[in-house]
């Protein structure tokens, strides 16, 4: 294992919501990512927030600016279900080079604990360049259950959260090496991929 410091990490946040956007409500989406992200994460973070309506092309568009931008993960919020202006998945499809089904079959394993609606969600999650996106759902408790998983009273992991695979699989697209506090959710790397904690 290698020595590391704690590298900067670029993470665009997405809110796509028409009524938040327009000021008809407040948004919670953004403020619960970056909560989250900044208790998960060691790493010094800096955050490209995005707001905006649900529009393919727009939601398309603003991928490519926060890819083009720097950013190595892009986290979205809302617009996955069976709606007519549900069109996240579209639009991140759109961009995608390639895509990680695996995200979207754990996401929907997590909400099934919850509510049987959780079949009709359509996160999805994709690789641009050297970023991952990931389209997470619209509600803060769902977004933390979805990224940390769910633990017993005891808070030993009965479901895994899809967080633990993200730090690995930004090494291998060649993004900065993510430092996860582990009492939040711990990521998993093989052996050989891991690297000494900064100190």
């Amino acid at each position: 294992m290698t020595t590391t410091t704690f590298e900067l990490a670029r993470i665009g946040l997405v809110s796509i919501s028409d009524r938040a956007s327009a000021g008809v409500y407040e948004d919670k989406g953004l403020p619960a990512l970056r909560d989250w992200l900044s208790r998960a994460l060691r790493n010094p973070l800096s955050f490209e927030e995005r707001l905006i309506p649900d529009e393919q092309a727009g939601i398309s568009a603003t991928l490519v600016e926060l890819v083009d931008a720097g950013c190595n993960l892009v986290l979205t919020t809302g617009g996955t279900g069976p709606a007519p202006r549900d069109v996240t998945p579209e639009a991140t499809l759109a961009v995608a080079e390639k895509e990680l089904p695996g995200f979207g079959e754990q996401m929907r394993q997590i909400g099934l604990r919850f509510v049987p609606t959780s079949i009709l969600s359509r996160q999805v999650a994709v690789v641009r360049g050297r970023c991952l996106i990931v389209n997470l759902p619209g509600q803060p408790k769902a977004i933390q259950e979805t990224l940390e998983g769910l633990k017993d009273a005891q808070g030993a992991q009965l479901v895994p959260g899809i967080f633990a695979a993200v730090p690995y699989c930004i090494d291998l697209i060649g993004g900065p090496y993510l430092e996860s506090n582990d009492a939040v959710c711990a990521a998993f790397r093989p052996k050989s991929a891991r690297r000494q904690p900064a100190v």
